[in-house]
C-alpha cells in the first residue's frame, strides 16, 4: 500500500468493493445477514474505516464458510446478530463513537463539578 493509497483511501475502496462482490455470491439469507452485520458494525468504525475492515473481513469469511458447509446463518451467528457484532468489535478492542462521546461528556461534567464544588 502506497502513501497515496493511504491518503486517498483508494485501498479501502478496493477492499470494500471486493467484500461486496464476495457478499453477492452468498445465498439470500447469508446476504441479508451480511447487510445487518454491516449496519451493526459501522458504529465501531474510526474516521478512516481502517479498524472496520478486519472485522468485516472476519464476519464475511464466517458467512462464506457457513454457506459452503450448508449451515444456516442462525447456526453460525445465533439469534442476536447485534450481540454478535458487539462481541466481535469488543474482541478487536474497538469502542463505539457513543462510548467515546460518553467518556468525554463524563470528563467534562466531572471537571465542571470539580470547579463548582471546590
Amino acid at each position: 500500500m502506497s502513501l497515496w493509497e493511504t491518503m486517498t483511501g483508494s485501498d479501502l475502496t478496493r477492499e470494500w468493493n471486493a467484500f461486496q462482490a464476495r457478499a453477492e455470491a452468498l445465498p439470500v439469507g447469508h446476504r441479508a445477514a451480511w447487510e445487518e452485520i454491516k449496519g451493526h458494525l459501522l458504529p465501531y468504525s474510526d474516521f478512516t474505516g481502517r479498524k472496520l475492515t478486519p472485522m468485516l473481513g472476519g464476519a464475511l469469511e464466517l458467512l462464506e464458510e457457513t454457506a459452503a458447509d450448508g449451515r444456516s446463518v442462525h447456526e453460525a451467528l445465533g439469534d442476536d446478530i447485534a450481540g454478535f457484532c458487539a462481541a466481535l468489535a469488543r474482541g478487536e478492542g474497538a469502542r463505539s463513537h457513543r462510548d467515546r462521546w460518553r467518556e468525554r461528556l463524563n470528563r467534562n461534567v466531572a471537571r465542571k463539578l470539580g470547579r463548582l464544588g471546590g
